[in-house]
Order: structure tokens, then sequence, then C-alpha cells
């Protein structure tokens, strides 16, 4: 072999394929109840490290999609795939809403949805629950490793109401909180998950002017902070308009939009969807 030069390590490898730009797809995914077409092959996806808003008139699809990519329904047809930056593919139809959340989606609901009659903190380690090693055994025997992981949970749970000013009151009950930060403690809960892609439904569904303003500084600084997507259903154009860097349009299960805040304000086919026909 002297004298005779190794191939360049690049052309053993061959050509290397682009990492896909988006954590999130859908493709053809429709939902059927009956004989209600309530999803219509939508496709949309969600890009790394951006705020990406779905809207669209009362009863267009919007929860139903989100139903459809957390595990709470199981689409009729189509696929929901994740694309984590370290690993394959991941396909998420089909699974169940608790693995959904294990894989990387967490999201929040349009009707808040605490434990009223546990603490601020106890809500968000039941959150942390789902990343969490201890099995059935592990929790009856109590043993070191378990107490341990326990102790790590607490931390790491009261370090995110730290990191979103909530651990004034960590051990106030949720009920007791005002409006606004109950909805900061659903989203501080699914942040407790470790997620990829945040999924926010209506989160400004309630708040008012300040605290509606509060909640946009929330939401950008989550993206930022935690290096995540996120997903956003929101009726508050004004809160769309500034948080998001695409906007898909949804009107009866069929995606008629699709693009930048700029254009999507002055879309014709949104126009109508929101004002009707003259």
């Amino acid at each position: 072999m002297s004298g005779q030069q190794a191939p360049a390590a690049s052309n053993l490898a061959g050509p290397q394929s682009a990492p896909n730009p988006n954590i999130l797809e859908t493709r053809d995914l429709s939902m059927v109840f009956g004989g209600l077409i309530a999803l219509n092959r939508v496709d949309l996806s969600v890009e790394r490290d951006t705020i990406t808003a779905l809207i669209g008139p009362n009863g267009s699809g919007k929860t139903t999609f989100f139903n459809c990519i957390t595990g709470i329904y199981k689409p009729t047809r189509g696929q929901v795939s994740l694309y984590p930056a370290d690993g394959p593919k991941i396909s998420l139809r089909g699974l169940p809403a608790d693995k959904v959340t294990y894989m990387g989606l967490a999201r929040t609901f349009q009707n808040i949805r605490l434990f009223n009659n546990l603490t601020v903190l106890e809500n968000v380690l039941i959150g942390r629950h789902s990343r969490m090693k201890a099995g059935l055994l592990g929790a009856l025997l109590r043993n070191k490793r378990t107490r341990q992981e326990e102790l790590d949970a607490i931390d790491y749970s009261f370090e995110l109401l730290v990191s979103y000013g909530l651990d004034h009151v960590a051990n106030e009950l949720a009920k007791n909180l005002p409006y606004g930060d109950q909805r900061r403690l659903e989203i501080v809960r699914a942040l407790a998950t470790e997620p990829k892609v945040l999924l926010l439904d209506e989160p400004a569904a309630g708040l008012n002017i300040g605290e509606t303003a509060a909640l946009k500084d929330l939401i950008i600084r989550v993206k930022e902070a935690e290096k995540i997507s996120i997903l956003l259903i929101e009726h508050d154009m004004s809160l769309v308009m500034n948080v998001s860097q695409k906007i898909f349009v949804i009107d009866y299960g069929i995606l008629i939009a699709q693009g930048p805040p700029e254009e999507i304000k002055s879309d014709p086919k949104v126009i109508k969807a929101y004002l009707g026909e003259e």
C-alpha cells in the first residue's frame, strides 16, 4: 500500500443528504366522523426553531388537527411524522397520547386543564412524570435510585417555575392563581415533558389586553430559551401576526392558504373565510 493514496473520506461516504428543515410534518391527514369530513388531506409542516400558527374560523378543524397529531384521535388516513435532530423519523400516527408526549409533542388546551386542588409545583411534577424511569416496582420499593429520581424531578420542576416567574407561588393551589398565571402554569407543565414541539391551543382565550401582551412575550421567550418549535392555534390575530414566522389557514377542514404573516393578512381566500362574501 505504500505510495498509494487512500480514497477521500467524502467519496467513501457518498453524497450527504441535507437534514430535513422541518421538525413536524403531516401528509394527507384526514379525519372523518361518520359522514362528516373534519379534516381533508391536510399537509402542514413546522420548521425547526420557529413559531407556526394554524388559524381559521370556529369549527374549521383546528382542534381536531391537534387531537389527531397528539394521539387523542386516530386519523382516518395520512401520516404524522416527527424529525428529531438526533435520530431518524418517528411516525406518530396511531400512538397513544402518553407515547406521543414521550416522543416530543406537548400541548395545552383551549379550556385550562390544571389539577386545581394540587399545588403549582405538583402540577409541574405531573408533567415531569413522563421523563421518569422508575416503574411500578421502583415506586413500591422506594429504593435509593427512585428517591433520587424524585428529588431530581422536584429540582427540575422548581427551576422551571423560577425561569418563568412562578416560583413564588409554588405551594399555592392551582385554582387560587389568577387566570393569566394559570395559563402560564399550563405552559410550564407542558415544558416539563421536554418537548421538541410545543402545541398551544388558544392560549389567549379569556385573557385581557395586558395578559395577552405578557403571553406574547412568554411565547417568544419559550421558543428562544428552550430551543423548541411552537405550533399555535389562536383567534387573536394581533398575537398571531406578532409571533409567527409562518401561518397556515384552514376552513371546513381544508387548508386554503399558507405563508408569512404579511401575505396571509391580505389573502382574498383568508378574508373570505373570516368575513364571508359581501
